[in-house]
């Protein structure tokens, strides 16, 4: 879909200017790191976090890091994590600065380039984790270094941890390590992290979304069993014919569309920048309109999923020969879920929906439910008092988070968390994940320059 947007934004749609970034030296070392990082392979089964671990240690180590203040740790060799603190005076609590070191599998054979390769063309970084989350991770550390450089002297120690498997590789690898087995190198009064973007509609910016909340993540395994037989004989009662029709059933099944006080308040401010003939069905979303929710939810994917719980199928397996009838049939089904629906709510629900006692249904592996941080007037203060400096009058908007993060492993632990990285991307071009993963130019190198002058502006003395 695409929004038109007002005259009265242009002042705040356009990037910042050349002097407002950071000098060009500053802009080279971030480049080179996210570079560095961008081209090792750090998926669960191609690579290794630890890689990128060593990496980021040795590049504070040049930049006169003292070795007691670097961590490098975790559960087995290739799943390292890696820590490090820039001292301040101690007045305030630490603030942990948080990104993660890995990234979902890619292969060459989907890509029009190599994913493990950096390739700047056509106005964008292109590699796998140039969005997820390899950006954010190289402007913490590039910045870090530059707060030492400068001799800036914070009010409050500056953590920043690069943690390993975000993306679901093991439970155990990475921020909940860290909880569980080093809670003293990463306890803070509150952590910055992914989850929060600058929205763009095409190359025009529109809002700056500070995640407060995010969608609960879980993962459903179904089975359909059958004693199997020989293929020449078919019948009718075929395991791969049940599951086929469960996940059909599924994909024509929509959650009810509903809002909380977080993405009520995202919408009425969504309102308040359209000016096309989607302005009044935003608007409406705020008094409870079901055919405006329904309006606004088919005209994007990102904000379906804000309006309501989504589950879909992303694997599947079956039989164990070509020749005989199936014994078992499988298939992952994985919901984000909204914060205030239960789990037995979205399995029941599914049950329903696949309507056959064949399919079995069950949780696979752990599911983490956190509340929503507090919405501190300081940080948005703060937030708001960067944003205006940079993109003057860009408004910054309160939002929930459709993917799930390691955030929602720190609330649990008692560390409010904030998705914000002043990083652009377009609302309809999202490729984390996916194929061909990008990061504008000009969108790197203005998240550099915000997530400095926050991250000084949360830290100086008061």
């Amino acid at each position: 879909m695409i929004l038109r947007i007002p005259l009265f934004l242009a002042a705040f749609c356009c990037t910042v200017s050349a002097a407002t970034l950071a000098p060009q030296a500053e802009q080279k070392l971030a480049h080179d790191i996210y570079k560095e990082l961008v081209e090792i392979k750090s998926g669960y089964t191609t690579g290794s976090t630890t890689l990128v671990a060593d990496a980021v240690a040795a590049r504070l180590r040049a930049a006169g890091f003292p070795a007691a203040d670097i961590f490098e740790g975790g559960p087995s060799p290739k799943k390292f994590n890696v820590v490090v603190r820039y001292h301040g005076t101690g007045a305030r609590k630490p603030i942990l600065l948080l990104a993660h070191e890995d990234v979902v599998e890619a292969k060459r054979e989907d890509w029009t380039t190599d994913p493990f390769q950096f390739i700047e063309k056509d106005g964008y970084y292109y590699g796998r984790g140039t969005a997820d989350d390899k950006a954010q991770a190289a402007l913490w550390i590039a910045n870090l270094i530059r707060y030492k450089r400068e001799g800036f002297k914070p009010d409050r120690d500056i953590i920043v941890a690069l943690t390993a498997d975000e993306e679901g590789g093991g439970p155990f690898s990475g921020i909940q390590w860290l909880i569980k087995n080093h809670k003293n190198l990463i306890d803070a009064e509150f952590c910055l992290n992914e989850g929060g973007m600058v929205e763009m509609v095409g190359d025009k910016n529109v809002s700056n979304d500070l995640q407060v909340s995010e969608k609960w993540y879980v993962d459903f395994r179904l089975e359909v069993h059958n004693k199997g037989g020989h293929s020449s004989m078919p019948v009718p009662d075929n395991a791969i014919y049940h599951l086929a029709g469960a996940l059909d059933r599924l994909g024509h099944f929509a959650f009810p569309l509903k809002t909380d006080e977080v993405t009520k308040a995202y919408f009425v401010e969504m309102a308040k920048l359209e000016t096309g003939a989607m302005k009044p069905q935003l608007a409406a979303i705020a008094s409870g309109s079901r055919a405006a929710m329904q309006k606004v939810a088919e005209s994007s994917a990102m904000w379906n999923s804000m309006l309501r719980t989504t589950c879909v199928a992303t694997q599947i397996d079956g039989g164990h020969a070509r020749n005989a009838l199936p014994q078992l049939a499988g298939a992952n089904v994985n919901c984000r879920v909204l914060p205030g629906d239960t789990l037995d709510y979205v399995q029941s629900t599914l049950k329903k929906v696949f309507a056959d006692d064949q399919v079995s249904i069950k949780v696979d592996g752990d599911v983490d439910q956190a509340a929503g941080s507090p919405m501190r007037p300081d940080i948005l203060k703060a937030v708001n008092r960067v944003t205006d400096s940079l993109w003057p009058g860009l408004p910054v908007v309160p939002m929930m988070l459709t993917g799930a993060t390691d955030g929602r492993y720190l609330r649990v632990a008692g560390i409010p968390t904030y998705g914000i990285q002043g990083l652009g991307l377009d609302r309809d071009d999202k490729r984390m994940h996916g194929r061909d993963e990008r990061m504008p130019v000009k969108s790197f190198y203005e998240g550099q320059t915000f997530l400095y002058e926050l991250v000084k502006v949360l830290s100086s003395p008061q």
